[in-house]
């Protein structure tokens, strides 16, 4: 097998444990708060790097690699988690989750306007079915409602917006990467630089309790290892293997995610949900069409 191709399906690794990510992240939250739990769960993530994908000594990264992606991965990352952590609802906590993966229509627009991705017209409905699975989503019951919608996200603003702002950074994350990362994998660096945020950020806030129960626990080991073992595989795919193919794989990370939310989290969704969801995967299959490139007709002598 092509080292690219084992490199694409090791990322692909990423988008099965990338599917619990949601679930796990506020189970681990309602018992060690948004903030210490997340802190928490960066410093075991990263300790499981360390073990796993090992150091790489700071003078062999490119600079600008080494600036930008710290930048936008720790951005990324308190975005993602803070957004889960503080809604106020096991529901709201997987609409945010859902909001933030508009990631791979994201990432495959980034590709064509920055890396010169080849498309073609598709391109355009799929963005638009993108989005408009999110407005269905956060519809509520009735599916596209602008008034519920509207309702839903002056509820609780700061978690919606952390999580449309994530979708962005990691988009922008992933072709800053593909550009500047000259074959380095920077991610065991970049979970340490979340995790010293997040404990100033803990610490500064005034802390908190935690429960360290056994149930808690067993959440923390099982957040950390999607988290940091997930990043690994996607940072090794999206380095060395097929960006594109990558990020179209990963249009099924919402309806896995929801799946497993609803299971960890013991919240019914409403069909409308699902529709929305369905939109937002049926979105980003259509962007990744528009991006595989047409094969040259073969030449005859």
């Amino acid at each position: 097998m092509k080292k690219s191709n084992r490199a694409t399906l090791i990322g692909m690794v990423a988008v099965v444990l990338w599917s619990s990510i949601v679930g796990l992240i506020r189970s681990v939250s309602d018992h060690l708060g948004p903030t210490g739990g997340a802190a928490m769960m960066y410093s075991v993530a990263s300790v499981f790097l360390l073990l796993s994908a090992g150091w790489v000594r700071l003078g062999e990264f490119p600079r600008r690699y080494l600036v930008w992606g710290s930048l936008l991965f720790v951005s990324y990352e308190l975005c993602l988690a803070l957004s889960i952590g503080y809604a106020n609802t096991a529901r709201q906590a997987i609409e945010v989750g859902m909001v933030n993966y508009l990631w791979p229509t994201f990432t495959i627009v980034a590709a064509i306007l920055f890396n010169r991705q080849r498309t073609n017209l598709l391109i355009v409905p799929g963005f638009l079915l993108s989005i408009v699975g999110i407005c269905w989503v956060l519809g509520g019951e009735q599916g596209f409602d602008p008034v519920g919608m509207l309702h839903n996200v002056r509820d609780n603003p700061p978690s919606y917006g952390l999580a449309f702002a994530g979708a962005l950074i990691w988009a922008a994350y992933c072709t800053v990467t593909a550009r500047m990362a000259g074959g380095k994998n920077g991610v065991t660096l970049f979970f340490m630089l979340v995790s010293v945020t997040l404990w100033i950020k803990y610490l500064l806030g005034g802390g908190g309790a935690m429960d360290f129960s056994g149930e808690a626990v067993a959440y923390l080991l099982l957040a950390a290892a999607a988290m940091g073992f997930g990043y690994g595989a996607w940072n090794v795919g999206i380095l060395h293997g097929n960006v594109t193919i990558l990020a179209g794989a990963s249009y099924f990370i919402p309806v896995l995610s929801a799946a497993f939310s609803t299971l960890l989290l013991r919240a019914a969704l409403p069909l409308a949900f699902w529709q929305g969801a369905a939109m937002v995967c049926g979105g980003a299959i259509l962007c990744w069409l528009a991006t595989r490139a047409r094969r040259a007709p073969p030449v005859r002598d």
